[in-house]
């Protein structure tokens, strides 16, 4: 074996484990801090996520963690689709960062393995394995939430959504990638049971709106 194949063996899993440890930073916590407000964990749903964020009346602090928690999951990816082939990185490495951050966000290493929901990470993952995909994804969340006001509706539309673009457009706009795709639908099935508390008070007609204090 060549020395230069040595690292090119464990690439996959450092790129893994990188995108894991990056995913399990949690944002919403850390944004909360910095600009001293209460840890979005305290109050309104308890998640640390940009829409509970919004709920303390920061819609700057919510904004950043919006944005914070998709690019934690759309930098690893462009790394991985700019520079991988270097490193002998396919598909198959695509689909395990993918699914690294989002189990990173929704199990923090760094937060006691009690994250938030993942849908931000989710949609940031979706721009980085592809930027139609994530446009796809993205309205479909903004459509969602602009008519019927719910974050969580919005998520989970989103969420089931999101894999079946990708093999709508295969041939078309990309070329599918079965890890890729198990990668979208296990995150999608994770993104549900995450969200069985709303489904619950969206059926019961007690879900909070999209800005409204709990």
């Amino acid at each position: 074996m060549e020395p230069s194949a040595i690292p090119q063996i464990f690439a996959p899993i450092l790129a893994a484990l990188f995108a894991y440890l990056i995913g399990s930073l949690s944002f919403a916590v850390i944004v909360s801090r910095l600009m001293n407000l209460n840890d979005p964990r305290s109050y309104g749903s308890g998640n640390p996520g940009a829409t509970n964020v919004l709920r303390s009346g920061n819609k700057i602090a919510a904004a950043l963690t919006l944005l914070l928690d998709g690019l934690k999951a759309y930098v690893p990816l462009w790394c991985v689709q700019t520079y991988g082939a270097a490193w002998g990185l396919d598909g198959g490495t695509v689909a395990a960062v993918a699914l690294a951050v989002f189990l990173g966000h929704v199990f923090p290493v760094f937060f006691r393995f009690k994250g938030g929901k993942g849908v931000a990470t989710a949609i940031g993952a979706s721009f980085g394995i592809h930027p139609v995909l994530g446009v796809a994804t993205g309205l479909t969340w903004l459509t969602i939430a602009y008519f019927f006001r719910y974050s969580s509706l919005a998520a989970l539309v989103a969420a089931v959504f999101t894999p079946v673009y990708y093999q709508l457009c295969d041939g078309v706009v990309w070329r599918s990638e079965p890890g890729v795709a198990l990668a979208l639908s296990l995150m999608a099935v994770l993104l549900l049971w995450r969200h069985a508390a709303n489904i619950r008070r969206l059926v019961r007609g007690t879900e909070p709106r999209i800005g409204q204090k709990s």
